[in-house]
């Protein structure tokens, strides 16, 4: 499967608005087979339980580091544990992410903090690329509130644009082994 990275697309709830975003991002790949049957509840409990290893381990230094910043960390939390009993309504929280928004395809989660706010889509779009083939977006949004927020966002953003194609790809996975 091909993990690319596309312009932020037009049909997602993050790009209705006029709000102007200091960083954006999206990343797309294809899901083959039926994936008419997945809803998006599925994709965001796939989203929790999908993360590499190398990956939850940045974020678990990531959360030591920050706590002593006064900023939000989510360490209470297992977000794995958690996913089981998660169902993506609005204003329900895994670790560290709130669900701010839902459709029937796309979920959107994230954190406001005294730093920065950003946002993920989820957005599950149906047969785009044939019969057969639909298409999985992740799309990040950040907006800066201080000089801490681009203080910390420098070196997050080299990791993040490794971290989500490797979640995407392992969402899919998971989501195609499914059927």
């Amino acid at each position: 499967m091909k993990i690319k990275r596309i312009e932020f697309p037009a049909k997602s709830i993050l790009s209705q608005g006029n709000e102007k975003f200091d960083y954006a991002d999206s990343f797309e790949g294809g899901l083959v087979g039926n994936g008419q049957n997945f809803d998006i509840t599925q994709v965001g409990k796939a989203f929790f339980t999908s993360g590499p290893t190398w990956g939850k381990k940045m974020f678990a230094l990531r959360n030591k580091v920050v706590g002593l910043f006064g900023l939000k960390t989510g360490e209470s939390n297992d977000p794995i544990k958690e996913s089981d009993r998660f169902t993506c309504e609005v204003g329900e929280r895994v670790g560290l992410f709130k669900v701010f928004n839902k459709t029937n395809n796309e979920l959107i989660i994230g954190e406001d903090d005294k730093h920065l706010d950003f946002r993920i889509s989820l957005l599950f779009d149906k047969n785009q690329g044939g019969q057969d083939e639909n298409s999985l977006t992740i799309s990040t949004t950040v907006k800066f509130h201080n000089w801490l927020g681009v203080l910390y966002f420098l070196p997050v953003r080299p990791f993040h644009k490794l971290i989500v194609p490797a979640m995407l790809k392992n969402i899919i996975g998971k989501l195609e082994r499914t059927q």
